[in-house]
């Protein structure tokens, strides 16, 4: 299990490789909210967000011959750069239906691409086990591993100082949720180093899974697993490892609409001149547009979106 001292020790593992991406607000946004609002930029990260941290984590914890992983397009593209700058080879089961700029820039940082029918029967786990089983790789899971959670716990370690340095004591801290790495990640550096810093997570709705898991106290799984614009946070439910910490340490998650998303991804881009994808942009979208008191910090978890995706964001 993921903890202080194993996030603590990726953030080592981190130095001079993931980039401390900023903290930004703008009063636009404040107005917007209705309180102050804080933006922790991940889309900034390297491959376009957070999942590098967890991906290089993983690469330089295990020290593996080669990796294998199965993602929607930022885990594959985060794994695939720690891949090729480890000098080993990776292979990497997305869905066919991935926005095509995510299967482009994973093949272009080297990895192979295999990619499976996500509306189907296909089991992506099960493909994936096979593939390293065969060709004697090291998988790295999207979000219930410790090493990933532990990378991923970084950016809460940088919220912590960021907010100190702003003098953010109390907030609510947003996150876009899918399997709960980065949640959870967040969740227990902030429980360390800010515990004034309260994580909910955020998801697009009809994909709520761990929102309803958190009402009734048991998880929960998505009716569905595709159909979604927000494709990068769309997954069955939450993980072994990732759920009791969601549990123990998540106050109630916000669900927003698709028209939410794609709103929040024109504010970003007018307000703060970044880019982020629909699925990035779900905790900025709760931020502005969910009634709270108090500062809110929203993590900006990607900006890996095609041109016709943010055209029509900014098309609204």
């Amino acid at each position: 299990m993921s903890d202080i001292a194993m996030i603590e020790a990726a953030a080592r593992r981190l130095d001079g490789y993931a980039r401390r991406t900023p903290l930004l607000s703008s009063p636009f946004l404040d107005e917007i909210a209705g309180r102050p609002v804080f933006v922790k930029a991940e889309c900034l990260q390297h491959t376009g967000s957070f999942k590098f941290r967890g991906g290089w984590n993983a690469v330089s914890a295990l020290k593996p011959a080669g990796v294998l992983a199965y993602s929607s397009g930022n885990h594959a593209q985060g794994v695939a750069l720690a891949a090729q700058r480890h000098g080993i080879p990776a292979v990497i089961v997305m869905p066919a239906d991935a926005p095509a700029i995510k299967i482009a820039n994973t093949r272009a940082l080297g990895a192979e691409v295999v990619t499976y029918d996500r509306g189907a029967t296909t089991d992506r786990d099960a493909l994936g086990a096979r593939i390293a089983a065969e060709r004697g790789l090291t998988l790295v899971k999207p979000f219930d591993m410790a090493e990933v959670i532990a990378g991923q716990g970084t950016v809460g370690l940088e919220i912590a100082d960021q907010a100190a340095e702003v003098g953010v004591t109390g907030a609510e801290v947003l996150v876009p949720c899918g399997g709960g790495g980065l949640t959870s990640g967040i969740a227990l550096a902030l429980e360390a180093r800010a515990p004034g810093l309260r994580v909910r997570p955020v998801e697009p709705e009809g994909f709520d899974d761990v929102a309803r898991s958190l009402i009734a106290g048991e998880r929960l799984r998505n009716a569905r697993l595709a159909g979604s614009i927000c494709d990068a946070i769309i997954t069955p439910e939450t993980g072994d490892l990732t759920w009791p910490i969601l549990k123990r340490l998540c106050g109630p998650g916000h669900v927003v609409t698709e028209a939410e998303a794609l709103a929040a991804m024109a504010l970003a881009h007018d307000r703060l001149k970044i880019v982020l994808e629909p699925g990035g942009a779900v905790a900025l979208a709760a931020a502005l547009f969910r009634p709270g008191d108090g500062p809110v910090i929203a993590v900006a978890s990607g900006g890996n979106v095609d041109r016709a995706m943010m055209a029509r964001a900014l098309a609204g």
